[in-house]
């Protein structure tokens, strides 16, 4: 049933407009009876969850017997700095898992994509196209190299960053100078474009790649959030120049803190993996130091939680998916709200579980914020979108009607992976 029902309700634009629109009673806050949307969405979440008290996280790891291991393991060896089998396994099982030829484990989602951008060359007086809906960390990272970003719209259908809009505004504010891509207003360079894969959900990576190519700006994807998703078979991080991954406590796959850069570009990784680890020749003794390198490198004790969690990735996708379709199969009848399913051609890790409001009401929309929290169920709105962040808000920007749109309409729901097991065997109990 999970997969039908994902298949069912994943169109081409990722979410059920019908439902979102409120039906054929509906108003701009969903169905004649509007202000009812609380209580009629709190009551299809607690069916997903099961009758079982709270509270309900957002997200929460899961250890279990083969991460105590391995992390036993690692403390017995004394091998638990930045050095160790543990680091080269994860690394390895990393490359796998992304369909990457290279992989570096770093000591944060933030560190890897900063480490990315530096290894492409991004620096002082540059700009990088960045999607205002993302996470504080997609910008900071453009901003520790000292370049400035460059906000764009997003997607209803996926998310991440709208293809055609972001055509439309390159060729309204760039120009090719002698190969390079500038932004005729600043005169900075376009040195990079950054997309983001909004709650494991995938962009639309051809056509953002196509848009990349005739600007000849590299593509970087911020996978953070992606780790198992694939587009048409490929999977996340495996579809640009290279790509940042994150394992902090709150992703699919932890490590505790930690994060990882892949690439298929083996000039390009090897030198990620020198500014990554101090930009220090290798020398027996000697301590040299070539570049302005960073303290990037993951702990030992850290890729073997990691290791663990990548190895389990599998079992955790598949009760994630089915927990997914338990809230798109519940939420099909509630007016006024959609479940964002995964795009077309895609296969989502449902890292977040996400419904998509009718209402572009703020209040209305914390309305049922207060619902779900009063039954201590944990559900959050999206990002504040970045362009409104008081240190980025001179920043360049095209226009963002649908981030602006989407950051009063999305919330998202409970979303671990053993939710699915607890509500079955809730069910049970009580059947």
């Amino acid at each position: 049933m999970g997969e039908a029902v994902l298949q069912a309700r994943a169109g081409l634009d990722g979410v059920d407009h019908a439902g979102a629109d409120g039906g054929a009673d509906g108003g701009a806050d969903g169905g004649a009876d509007g202000g009812d949307v609380p209580h009629r969405l709190h009551a299809a979440v607690r069916d997903v969850l099961g009758p079982g008290e709270g509270p309900f996280a957002l997200h929460e790891p899961e250890i279990g017997e083969r991460e105590a291991r391995y992390v036993q393991e690692c403390v017995t060896s004394g091998w638990v700095s930045t050095v160790g089998p543990f680091v080269d396994r994860l690394e390895t099982a990393l490359a796998a898992t992304c369909g990457t030829a290279h992989a570096f484990a770093t000591s944060s989602g933030t560190a890897a994509l900063h480490l990315a951008l530096a290894a492409l060359g991004v620096g002082e007086g540059e700009e990088v196209i960045v999607p205002a809906l993302s996470f504080v960390a997609t910008a900071n990272a453009v901003a520790y190299t000292g370049a400035v970003p460059h906000f764009a719209d997003a997607a209803t259908s996926t998310l991440g960053l709208a293809p055609d809009a972001l055509a439309r505004h390159m060729e309204e504010t760039c120009l090719l100078e002698a190969g390079t891509c500038r932004n005729r207003r600043s005169g900075r360079r376009i040195a990079a474009i950054i997309v983001m894969h909004a709650f494991g959900h995938p962009a639309e990576m051809d056509a953002l790649a196509d848009v990349a190519g005739a600007w000849r700006v590299p593509l970087v994807e911020d996978a953070a959030e992606a780790l198992g998703t694939t587009y048409r078979g490929r999977p996340a991080g495996s579809m640009s120049q290279v790509a940042a991954l994150s394992f902090n406590g709150n992703k699919i796959a932890t490590a505790g803190g930690g994060g990882a850069v892949v690439t298929n570009d083996k000039a390009l990784a090897a030198r990620i993996r020198h500014l990554g680890s101090t930009a220090k020749q290798p020398h027996a003794w000697h301590y040299v130091h070539d570049d302005i390198g960073f303290n990037y490198r993951m702990p030992s004790l850290n890729a073997a939680l990691a290791l663990a969690q990548v190895e389990r990735l599998p079992d955790m996708l598949a009760r994630k998916r089915r927990l997914a379709a338990r809230y798109a199969d519940r939420l099909r009848t509630v007016d006024g709200v959609a479940f964002v399913c995964e795009p077309a051609g895609a296969r989502s890790n449902y890292w977040l579980n996400t419904v998509q409001l009718a209402t572009l009401s703020t209040a209305a929309r914390d309305a049922v914020l207060a619902a779900l929290a009063a039954d201590s169920i944990m559900a959050r709105p999206v990002w504040e979108p970045l362009h409104r962040l008081p240190m980025y808000a001179a920043c360049p920007r095209a226009p963002l009607p649908v981030t602006e749109r989407l950051a009063v309409q999305l919330i998202n729901v409970p979303s671990s992976p053993h939710l699915q097991t607890h509500a079955q065997e809730q069910e049970q109990a009580h059947g």
